[in-house]
């Protein structure tokens, strides 16, 4: 079978964390171009990754047009999902999209349209269900070992993004919980089969009511209660005030035990250091005196397992396994704006109201 040939838009930091997983299958996927108005950001994550044979482009329209994809890779900034996904979809090509799907559940849901639309496929990268972690703590919840899970727990907290698209709700589509927050959502989403029935939140409310960032216009604390069919609740918190790296953390309460995973700080390397080590872990404000470097942070996360399976998935024209579908970005992006609306509004959303 021949490689799916695959187009990156975007060459910052999200496409870097894809590109190490096209190395690492390179026995079915080949990176063909890179395309960035920037274009002086192409050349070294190519580079980076040892890439030679691809053409660098500075429009979206024409890398699509010319470069004979077979999938786009969409690494861009929010805002610019839907419009990237509805061009790829009209011209036939499959798109892995970064999360969150879309700035809205309007906006994505007419990515999804235009896929159906198109026969191809619409892949919704949410790494965390790729964390090997994550996935052995499912199996051991599968196995009964904790008994039935009654309450989820989960968060992603870091000190605040490096990018500057999320300082505004117009290029960004809110704050940390829309940032951060959409990788919990998107896990216990997975887990309960979208099927949630009732959210209350708090946000920090963005700008002066801030507890830190002031100058972002988006919250830069969130947290919620999410109740799912079965009887389950989820609390989930994303904040943009946690000094000393990323925090991904889900705690897992059953009748017969519990899990606590830790995907962020997962590391068997501890180290003290005087002059400081060059990475420890991602959004570490500073490396010096103790820390635990990561070891192969992007596969730790999901992000090595998360590209595979995305291209295997496009050679064989199918769909992604539920969590990483088109829709279920959608659902997430429901769940989201459900979330925003209760705290706006001071009261628990349920499940099919009118955001």
């Amino acid at each position: 079978m021949s490689k799916v040939k695959v187009l990156i838009v975007g060459a910052a930091f999200c496409a870097d964390l894809h590109m190490e997983g096209y190395l690492r299958c390179r026995d079915i996927a080949a990176v063909i171009g890179i395309c960035d108005k920037v274009t002086d950001k192409i050349a070294p994550l190519a580079e980076a990754y040892g890439l030679a044979d691809y053409t660098a482009f500075d429009d979206y329209k024409k890398a699509i047009d010319e470069s004979g994809c077979d999938v786009v890779d969409i690494c861009l900034p929010n805002f610019l999902h839907h419009p990237v996904a509805l061009y790829a979809f009209s011209r036939g090509k499959h798109v892995i999209c970064e999360k969150p799907l879309a700035l809205t559940a309007k906006d994505a849901g007419e990515m999804l349209a235009a896929a159906e639309a198109s026969g191809k496929k619409l892949y919704y990268a949410e790494d965390w269900l790729f964390a090997p972690a994550i996935i052995r703590a499912l199996d051991i919840i599968d196995e009964g070992a904790v008994g039935e899970v009654q309450f989820i727990r989960a968060r992603e907290a870091h000190g605040g993004s490096h990018s500057p698209y999320t300082q505004t709700i117009e290029f960004c589509g809110g704050g940390c919980m829309i940032h951060l927050g959409i990788h919990p959502i998107g896990l216990v989403l997975a887990m309960k089969g979208n099927r949630w029935t009732s959210v209350s939140a708090m946000v920090s409310g963005g700008g002066e009511r801030n507890l830190r960032h002031k100058k972002m216009e988006g919250e830069d604390w969130a947290a919620c209660n999410i109740a799912f069919e079965d009887g389950t609740v989820a609390v989930v918190e994303a904040n943009y005030v946690t000094a000393g790296g990323m925090e991904d953390v889900i705690d897992f309460y059953g009748t017969k035990g519990c899990l606590h995973v830790d995907i962020g700080f997962s590391s068997a390397v501890r180290c003290f250091s005087i002059p400081g080590v060059s990475y420890t872990v991602e959004k570490a404000e500073i490396t010096t005196g103790w820390s635990m470097p990561t070891v192969d942070e992007k596969y730790n996360l999901g992000y090595i397992d998360e590209i595979r399976h995305f291209i295997s998935c496009a050679q064989a024209g199918a769909d992604a396994r539920a969590g990483l579908r088109g829709k279920d970005g959608l659902e997430a992006l429901k769940l989201i704006e459900a979330i925003y609306k209760s705290a706006k509004e001071g009261r628990t959303v349920h499940a099919g109201e009118n955001v």
